[in-house]
């Protein structure tokens, strides 16, 4: 596979010495984009965004240019962008890595989406554990102001835009946008319901627009190239690059940056391949709350559409590859308790339902209960898919059932086998390179 098929564009300035600096940055032509936006009618910028077809890389994928146009501009209240950087997703590595290595990046998406959408004041919501990118972060906002990029009057435009960059407590739940404005109001991080939705009443009940750290990061490079330079990449639907993250069983684990579309086995190759002597037996394509899937969808290509078809969903790229000496059982169980730990508890289905699945997958996972318990895990995703506050509930479900639909017979092994059949001290061994019918 020829590393030609790499987009570097986010990631194109990593391996620059001290690429986190202004001086850096700039070197690099970093702000010019800021520059050309400032003396282009707001309008005219939102347009240029929904025209490169740039879609949300938080998950979602909603359409950027068309989430910003939702924003009622008649509204006598202050507007506000909101960037959700609050990355929790397991198997995800993207943003974090982002604001590391170029924070100036994120900072210049900052200010061209906030004087489009008509916003002077901007929030960078970072989670808090990871306390060295919050004040890397801050810091870059900091020499934004000192080089006269943020506050009054930037570069002389009219314009004023002030930058708040804000920890969060720790909560998986924040990454759910609506949780997330509570945490920056200094509430307990739950899903508000809507409507009304953030567009009309989101920040201190004021017009917001909230993004994750790659949608705003890429708007730079939309401005200073064209929306037709970035619309040229990826697949008729799913346009442009992205960040995609390598973890788990292969040689080289990282980010790869490609146009959307490319299919797992392109990355592999990139990524030297599964570790040396073993095989691929199932994956994620957007982190642990999206459907596995398994060798057989190797060449499903990586876009929001070809994903989707394929009974998953790519989410935030994140592919986590396990090999055939994982146990599935073991692997969604773990999944299935960061659920149940990270529900923030405001609905029934998600707060009791995995409790509840984490129950009956434990006990499956050591061998005890009957088959019967397939059939019980089946129901409580059902009961709790679609009936839960926010996406937590229905993420929860997904690993479960979609293992259960191509490695029932994993499950079955450990009834069997009176434990795990993974497990060195099991009577019995079971193998498996692939997916059960």
């Amino acid at each position: 596979m020829s590393i030609d098929v790499l987009t570097p564009v986010l990631t194109d300035n990593w391996d620059q010495d001290r690429s986190w600096t202004l001086a850096a940055y700039e070197e690099q032509g970093g702000y010019a984009a800021m520059k050309t936006a400032l003396g282009t009618a707001p309008d005219d910028i939102i347009t240029a965004v929904k025209d490169s077809g740039l879609r949300g890389r938080g998950g979602a994928g909603f359409p950027t240019g068309m989430k910003w146009g939702f924003i009622p501009q008649d509204n006598p209240k202050p507007k506000y962008l909101v960037v959700n950087a609050d990355e929790s997703e397991p198997g995800t590595c993207k943003d974090i890595p982002l604001m590391m290595a170029s924070p100036h990046t994120l900072v210049e998406g900052v200010i061209i989406s906030s004087y489009a959408i008509r916003a002077n004041h901007a929030f960078i919501y970072i989670r808090g554990e990871v306390l060295h990118v919050v004040r890397r972060v801050q810091r870059a906002v900091q020499e934004a102001y000192l080089a006269g990029h943020l506050g009054k009057n930037i570069n002389g435009s009219g314009y004023d835009l002030d930058v708040v960059v804000h920890a969060g407590a720790g909560a998986y739940i924040c990454g759910e946008e609506t949780a997330l404005l509570e945490g920056l109001e200094g509430r307990r991080g739950q899903p508000r319901l809507r409507p009304p939705f953030p567009a009309v009443a989101g920040l201190y009940a004021s017009p917001t627009v909230i993004n994750n750290v790659e949608s705003i990061a890429s708007v730079p490079s939309i401005i200073r190239n064209g929306a037709g330079w970035f619309s040229s990449m990826g697949t008729e639907k799913s346009k442009g690059y992205g960040i995609f993250s390598l973890s788990g069983h292969v040689t080289r684990p990282g980010q790869y940056e490609a146009p959307l579309g490319i299919t797992l086995r392109q990355l592999i190759d990139l990524a030297g391949g599964m570790r040396e002597g073993h095989e691929l037996k199932f994956w994620t394509p957007g982190g642990s709350s999206t459907p596995l899937l398994t060798p057989e969808h190797l060449d499903v290509p990586l876009d929001f559409e070809g994903v989707g078809a394929a009974g998953s969903m790519l989410g935030t790229r994140a592919l986590q590859l396990f090999d055939e000496t994982t146990c599935v059982v073991r692997a969604v169980l773990r999944w299935t308790e960061f659920y149940k730990h990270e529900s923030c508890g405001k609905c029934t289905p998600c707060r009791e339902g995995t409790w509840w699945l984490v129950q009956t997958l434990a006990r499956l996972e050591k061998g005890q209960g009957s088959e019967d318990d397939l059939d019980l895990l089946l129901d409580q995703c059902e009961n709790i898919l679609g009936r839960s506050f926010c996406a937590l509930g229905d993420g929860a479900t997904s690993p479960i059932s979609s293992s259960i639909k191509y490695f029932r017979d994993e499950y079955l092994a450990h009834l069997t086998t009176g434990g795990c059949p993974f497990d060195p001290a099991a009577s019995t061994t079971f193998a498996t390179t692939g997916a059960s019918a």
